[in-house]
């Protein structure tokens, strides 16, 4: 049957001689997995550009719900980014954000909440000029909302790190800041220390860990200490 949805690519990996299989996070299905076949191909005049990492797309499918992998019969790109594919940092943090959301998602069903949230967060960092170094972590905190354990102030975030014997050494500006990235708008270009970044994106991936098995190894985290450094 086939269906409209928009959707947020994550990845692909190769398949046969010039098709791809793409994890695609969607707004009507959830997480689903969908051939693409040419995609590589000489004459795909291009297909592969509409499959990169955090893509934003308008799509025609198929959907049958007892398939693994599914099939798209039209897609275009409905937001063309302007800067997460030509910014160092950006694609960094693009690396790392789409690293952590295909594994949390994996198994992830229809929520509409959390993708509209994902879908405007990246059109958010796509445009963002002032706290790009920042976006990761507020990302996350905020994410955890639409996944069921956002904490509800920073003494909480602690609070719950602290009851399985983490503690994170915070003076009161640095309390501040996780309470600002909580609460405020994404995208709020609030200045901290690089050390400071480091050790509460740290917690933030144990906090993480605390609520989902997802977040074993997060590998890109050697990438995005190389674009922050």
């Amino acid at each position: 049957m086939i269906h409209h949805s928009r959707g947020i690519v994550l990845n692909y990996i190769k398949f046969r001689e010039s098709s791809i299989i793409v994890r695609i996070f969607t707004e009507a299905f959830g997480m689903q997995s969908y051939i693409v076949n040419g995609a590589r191909s000489a004459r795909s005049r291009g297909k592969i550009a509409l499959y990169q990492p955090l893509t934003l797309l308008d799509m025609v499918v198929y959907h049958k719900p007892a398939k693994d992998i599914q099939r798209i019969s039209e897609a275009r790109c409905s937001f063309p980014f302007t800067s997460i594919p030509f910014h160092p940092v950006k694609t960094g943090i693009s690396i790392f954000i789409t690293e952590v959301l295909t594994k949390l998602l994996r198994e992830e069903a229809e929520n509409k909440d959390l993708f509209s949230f994902m879908f405007n967060a990246i059109q958010v960092f796509d445009h963002l000029k002032e706290g790009v170094n920042n976006f990761h972590l507020q990302f996350l905190l905020k994410a955890s909302a639409y996944l069921g354990f956002k904490p509800d102030s920073a003494n909480d975030f602690l609070l719950q790190l602290s009851d399985y014997g983490l503690h994170l050494t915070t003076e009161d500006k640095e309390r501040k800041i996780i309470d600002e990235f909580l609460s405020q708008p994404l995208g709020d270009p609030l200045r901290i220390s690089s050390t400071f970044r480091r050790e509460l994106l740290s917690h933030i991936l144990r906090f993480y860990q605390l609520h989902t098995d997802a977040l074993r190894e997060v590998k890109s985290l050697e990438v995005l200490k190389e674009v922050l450094s």
